[in-house]
């Protein structure tokens, strides 16, 4: 993502960007009280998020500066169909549909903080608990460090190399951590906010100045790519179209249960709210990784013939292109990548504040210190936080593969907690034996496929196929060992939405 135009205009940006953010954590911080007494004030904003702070770092949960750099390469190399992204990214929403609203309603009535509050709630089960903490956390550690390695590529390319990789990590760390530290959740939503409008804004001013490049004519470029590269616009293979469903659901179930996601659900003010948010949310697919997904395909028309580590500069060689075009195309372009940042810094945030808030309430609250107060436990995981940031930051220096094939690798093991945690809204039979196992079993068939490099088989993802021999397992278990009377009586009372409950 090399800028050549950018140098020290891109520094001046980025400075910029990092004083607002700085200045959000300070006034989200400020004369709130319980802010760092409370585990709900501080990782939830207090339970109390409008619909545009919810609306927006929910964009930012599911959208961040990657979709830009990561998924217009994805495209470059792939050609048509990577239309697939669009439908991940629209099926999330179907699946948070699916069960946000009743959790919502559960979570608001019993004061749930994590994720993982829910499924102890519902099964009572320390072993079924346990492990999807580590599966969660799993989850987060792998998003987190994407993000860092994201940063560090971002803030160089932008800067033309004045600023080196590991010092643009550590700086956008440290102003991400100060600002967190200060005002919590409300100051990771409300920084959302910014960053969502300038990636919304520049993603459509980047189209536009790709499509002048090539002469405003897409159906030129379908022709050409038709003509030199037909693949790229040729029927999928069935092995292509059976990788394409098995991403659906692989991201489309695992994203939906991304623990910093889960816990915005928690923090909205209202039902309503929540379900405002969510129906704007229906819109994005296509305004955001379409228009990305057909920068990509413009790219295969300007820069012909790119390996993959050429591919990975795509969207910064397109941004010098358009940069050239005139003053106003220049500026937008430094905005916009620095917007860019911006979200992956915001969105290393949202990861990192759910990543201390398990560590905080999960681990050490339930079983190492269960009669720590609330105050304690918010500054065990500010701390831990940090560690966890720089033992990260450890491997990120060597970073492991392409951006993609590091945002796959997390949903692998997540996407296994599913079944626990939407199946047991639902199906009062859902017994907790079968749960652990499944969830285990499910994980462990995932885990060794990706470790020993089959990360697919006849195009289904290893997450998916342990997801499929997961739920089997909980269905069959829970069919074979059911659950006594008095323990549906119970669970019926704890998914129940009456309020009296």
């Amino acid at each position: 993502m090399n800028l050549t135009f950018a140098g020290i205009d891109g520094i001046i940006i980025l400075s910029v960007f990092a004083i607002v953010m700085l200045v959000i954590g300070y006034l989200s911080g400020r004369g709130e009280k319980d802010l760092h007494h409370s585990l709900s004030g501080y990782y939830l904003a207090g339970r109390n998020l409008g619909f545009i702070a919810l609306f927006f770092t929910l964009y930012a949960t599911q959208y961040s500066g990657n979709t830009i750099v990561g998924y217009a390469p994805a495209a470059y190399r792939t050609g048509f169909p990577w239309l697939q992204s669009i439908s991940f990214m629209t099926i999330i929403i179907g699946v948070y549909l699916l069960f946000a609203p009743r959790l919502y309603v559960v979570a608001k009535r019993r004061n749930f903080v994590t994720p993982t509050d829910w499924i102890q709630h519902r099964f009572n089960s320390k072993a079924v608990t346990i492990l999807s903490i580590f599966l969660m956390l799993w989850g987060l550690g792998n998003y987190l460090l994407e993000q860092l390695v994201a940063i560090g590529q971002a803030v160089s390319g932008m800067t033309g190399g004045t600023i080196p990789y590991q010092v643009a990590v550590l700086a956008f760390i440290f102003v991400m951590l100060v600002y967190e530290w200060m005002g919590g959740m409300k100051a990771v939503a409300f920084t959302d906010v910014m960053q969502g409008i300038i990636l919304m804004v520049g993603i459509v001013v980047f189209l536009i100045g790709g499509l002048y490049l090539v002469g405003g004519n897409f159906a030129d470029v379908t022709r050409y790519i038709h003509e030199m590269e037909p693949v790229k616009t040729a029927v999928p293979t069935w092995d292509v179209s059976v990788n394409w469903f098995s991403i659906l659901l692989l991201v489309g179930l695992g994203a939906s249960i991304y623990p910093h996601a889960v816990q915005r659900i928690y923090s909205a003010q209202s039902e309503r709210t929540l379900k405002r948010s969510f129906s704007r949310m229906a819109w994005m697919p296509p305004i955001t990784t379409g228009l990305v997904f057909l920068v990509g395909i413009i790219g295969i028309s300007l820069y012909p013939g790119l390996d993959k580590a050429g591919s990975e500069q795509l969207v910064g060689m397109m941004a010098n292109d358009i940069a050239a075009i005139n003053p106003f195309y220049y500026w937008m372009m430094i905005i916009f990548f620095g917007g860019i940042v911006a979200a992956i810094v915001s969105t290393a945030d949202s990861v990192l504040l759910s990543f201390s808030s398990m560590i905080s309430n999960d681990v050490y609250g339930k079983f190492i210190n269960p009669s720590a107060t609330e105050h304690k436990k918010v500054m065990v995981g500010k701390v831990v936080g940090i560690i966890a940031v720089f033992l990260l930051l450890w491997i990120a220096w060597n970073p492991p593969g392409t951006l993609y094939e590091i945002f796959i690798l997390k949903f692998e093991l997540l996407v296994q907690v599913f079944p626990a945690f939407v199946l047991g809204l639902y199906w009062k039979g859902l017994e907790k034996r079968s749960v652990f196992w499944g969830m285990l079993a499910g994980a462990l068939l995932a885990g060794i496929l990706t470790w020993t490099g089959n990360k697919t088989i006849y195009g289904i993802h290893g997450g998916v196929l342990g997801l499929g021999l997961n739920f089997f397992i909980c269905i069959v278990g829970s069919y074979i060992f059911k659950v006594s009377k008095d323990q549906a009586s119970k669970v019926e009372e704890v998914i129940s939405l009456d309020v009296k409950a």
